[in-house]
């Protein structure tokens, strides 16, 4: 995430935002992923505010924070609690004798570690936080998501490339204490992070909220909790909807999760996804239905054109308009990127998606072969399995 220009403000930084849309059109959109509180909140941007954004929490010290903002502008504001990979090792899976031995049978399991290893725990050991016992998080999540129906599970995931920083956790506003920070080697074991992460959405399953959900470096352990959540929850688990928020899933991982549960959805950031040019293929395969717009920023000064950026992206690759005026009865023939992304956002926010069943060989084998652009088709060598045609 990228702070703003401090020096800007509010209300000149709105005058000079180029959007691709009149109000009209781009109040029907919604920021489905973004961090307004870890900037300063400025009234005038919150009140004039041109789409809806969704709030997202991360750690212990913004679950108010959101909390708060949800409250002050709600006709804006969807509120998202939840705890981020990065902040997991700060919760304790069961009671521990001391914060010392909490961290230790994280970060250092193995019988006789290195004296490196055990000299870089020292130094990290004095600045991390006291731990929280996972059932005082799920308590405080509970209460949050009941305060609030319309709120989701966010920001949560797994995270394999993230590095304990040696550094004091930053008090909010977070963005005004960001700087360059030394890394210890330490990283938050996967199974530490699973154990988090499958709690708060087994909550989000039992309550029926939404999931926005984070995942770096993790294709093959998400896709994994993916399916053993469908298995364990059955037909509760498509009652909630779950956001890959800002993924680098490759497109071949991202049709897979697309098959095999209906009720994921992808969204996508220019701040995060830009970065390689793979993003613009995920959203060539991605089903028109299952797209939706994220900005991924730390300032709500800057939401509506970050999440536009995406739009004007989505837009191009999908060969779809950007509406210039709205009409509320348009016919679904003549609709527009805007409105498209707008029934994506509320089937997702309605959950209640019908089970998918296994799909057998051919079938899935057809699907691959339609997805692929008419100029490129090419029959596989192996033609008889999408035509029925071959001799036995």
């Amino acid at each position: 995430m990228c702070p703003g220009d401090p020096s800007v403000s509010s209300s000149r930084l709105l005058d000079s935002i180029h959007l691709p849309a009149p109000a009209e059109v781009l109040s029907h959109l919604v920021d489905v992923h973004c961090h307004p509180t870890d900037s300063p909140i400025s009234h005038d941007v919150m009140s004039t505010l041109p789409i809806r954004i969704c709030a997202m929490a991360t750690r212990s010290t913004d679950q108010s924070l959101v909390r708060d903002l949800a409250v002050a502008y709600p006709d804006n504001v969807i509120p998202c609690f939840g705890y981020h990979p990065w902040f997991s090792h700060w919760i304790a899976v069961k009671p521990f004798a001391s914060k010392e031995e909490h961290y230790r049978n994280l970060f250092l399991a193995e019988p006789s570690p290195k004296p490196q290893t055990s000299e870089a725990f020292e130094n990290l050991l004095p600045f991390l936080p006291e731990p929280t016992l996972l059932s005082d998080v799920l308590a405080g999540l509970r209460e949050n998501l009941i305060a609030f129906p319309n709120a989701m599970l966010g920001e949560v995931g797994l995270d394999r490339a993230c590095r304990i920083p040696c550094a004091s956790p930053s008090p909010p506003p977070y963005a005004q204490h960001e700087k360059p920070r030394q890394l210890s080697p330490f990283t938050i074991p996967l199974e530490h992070q699973l154990a988090i992460l499958e709690a708060q959405i087994d909550l989000a399953v039992e309550l029926k909220r939404n999931v926005s959900f984070h995942s770096v470096k993790s294709q093959q352990a998400t896709v994994e909790l993916l399916d053993k959540l469908k298995a364990k929850h059955g037909d509760a688990w498509y009652a909630i909807s779950v956001d890959m928020h800002s993924c680098g899933l490759s497109a071949q991982t991202w049709k897979d999760i697309e098959r095999r549960h209906n009720n994921v959805y992808l969204s996508l950031s220019t701040v995060i996804n830009s970065r390689s040019p793979a993003h613009r293929e995920l959203i060539r395969v991605c089903s028109p239905d299952r797209l939706m717009l994220e900005s991924d920023y730390n300032d709500a000064a800057y939401v509506a054109s970050q999440t536009c950026d995406m739009l004007s992206t989505v837009a191009e690759v999908k060969g779809w308009q950007i509406e210039q005026s709205w009409e509320d009865n348009c016919p679904e023939a003549e609709w527009g990127v805007v409105r498209r992304l707008e029934h994506n956002w509320e089937r997702f926010a309605r959950g209640g998606h019908a089970p998918t069943r296994k799909k057998d060989r051919r079938k899935l084998l057809l699907e691959d072969w339609e997805s692929d652009d008419e100029s490129s088709h090419r029959l596989p060598g192996n033609t008889h399995l999408l035509t029925g045609s071959h001799n036995q």
